[in-house]
């Protein structure tokens, strides 16, 4: 994979599924804060439509 590639991870956390992209270039990992706060307040709808 090239060094400025960004590539799309699911993760499980607790049966739960987290998505992050890995940065290869910066060497870091980025998450999607709406599945972190669904996992964490086990919320079925995270996003406030209100």
């Amino acid at each position: 994979m090239e060094n400025n590639k960004l590539e799309t991870i699911t993760k499980l956390f607790e049966g739960k599924e987290i998505r992050s992209v890995w940065d290869a270039e910066k060497e870091e990992y980025f998450f999607s804060v709406v599945d972190v706060i669904s996992v964490l307040s086990e919320s079925p709808t995270p996003v406030d439509l209100s």
